[in-house]
């Protein structure tokens, strides 16, 4: 690894054992997806929890076939501001490939998302505020349709900023279910982060209310607001255009969650391989935190990488296929085969 700034390798001396890497803008596994648009099969669900309908929506490269052998299952969980389909589905028209349900579908794997519990075309329940503990049933309930669907009983998970809390806390309550764990601007304790000290300023709105104001300016600093370049203008506007027909306000509960309740992750009970994906402008959380966070993961399957040139959203980010590169090669790691496993 190559750092330009001392301060940088002190940093990632500091971590001992362990992979950490900061990626250089080789996207040798990216430009495979981007460069050859195939055909995607794609097919709505719903789940089922309760008296609540989950939407739920899939991507691979053909249908499936009666018999076949089933494809890996990469399940993908978004944030607090945004629903599934306008984060891991967006066309920009004019500035290539933003869909990462069709980036990884190109790959080989059946990708899966949700709308959690009141975000776009799930059912809205007044009454709760969807925090993460509830994303967690959700997840449960989505999953349970998906091993129906295709067989595969674990799965991989993606999970970006509150996202990641869910599933990294899915993973902590289903083990049996969590292949690979990816959780991109994650957070741990939120000791230092310019993002959740600003966000706690509304804290008794998050405590009193289930549902926040968020509207097109709102959609656009997500991609501003840490660092003006490390996305395209076009983005906002797109996922805006993707997201504002499901309203104009989104829950409260993961807000409330990052403000008040960190950390809502142990790590020590988080037993998959974990790859932490931290852009390097990313404002809501420090390096040190994501550091403390990963020392602490019981299993030595674990990486930590830092994305020059990114900033919260890594996934709609400018460089997003430096995304698709780091995660491909996790996801695809070959098994150990010494005998030296604990």
């Amino acid at each position: 690894m190559r750092q330009a700034k001392t301060s940088r390798r002190s940093f990632v001396a500091t971590l001992g054992a362990g992979a950490v890497a900061a990626v250089s803008a080789r996207p040798s596994f990216a430009q495979t997806a981007a460069s050859k648009k195939q055909p995607i099969w794609s097919q709505e669900y719903w789940a089922q929890k309760g008296d609540v309908k989950l939407y739920m929506f899939r991507k691979r490269r053909e249908a499936p076939k009666a018999g076949a052998k089933p494809l890996p299952v990469l399940f993908l969980a978004h944030g607090s501001s945004m629903s599934s389909r306008p984060t891991f589905d967006v066309t920009v028209p004019g500035h290539g490939t933003y869909s990462l349900m069709d980036v990884f579908a190109g790959y080989g794997f059946d990708v899966w998302t949700m709308d959690f519990e009141s975000y776009g075309r799930s059912t809205n329940v007044a009454s709760r505020n969807s925090d993460i503990a509830e994303g967690v049933k959700d997840l449960k309930a989505g999953t349970d349709l998906m091993i129906k669907e295709t067989g595969v009983q674990r799965m991989h998970m993606f999970g970006e900023s509150s996202g990641g809390l869910r599933a990294a806390s899915f993973a902590m309550e289903h083990p049996e279910r969590v292949g690979r764990l990816v959780l991109a601007a994650f957070t741990y304790t939120g000791e230092g982060s310019s993002t959740l000290t600003d966000r706690a300023k509304q804290l008794e709105f998050y405590q009193t209310h289930n549902r926040r104001p968020r509207d097109r300016d709102m959609i656009r600093s997500i991609f501003t607001r840490d660092k003006v370049g490390t996305a395209e203008l076009a983005v906002g506007e797109a996922v805006a255009d993707a997201e504002l027909p499901f309203g104009d306000s989104v829950p409260t509960g993961t807000y409330l969650d990052m403000t008040s309740r960190l950390p809502v992750v142990d790590p020590l009970k988080v037993h998959a391989p974990v790859l932490l994906v931290r852009g390097e402008y990313d404002g809501i959380a420090t390096e040190a935190d994501l550091v403390s966070f990963y020392t602490k993961l019981p299993n030595r399957d674990r990486q930590l990488i830092v994305l020059p040139g990114m900033a919260h959203s890594c996934v709609l980010g400018i460089n997003r296929d430096q995304l698709w590169h780091v995660m491909r090669s996790f996801l695809e790691m070959p098994a150990r085969r010494d005998k030296l496993q604990t």
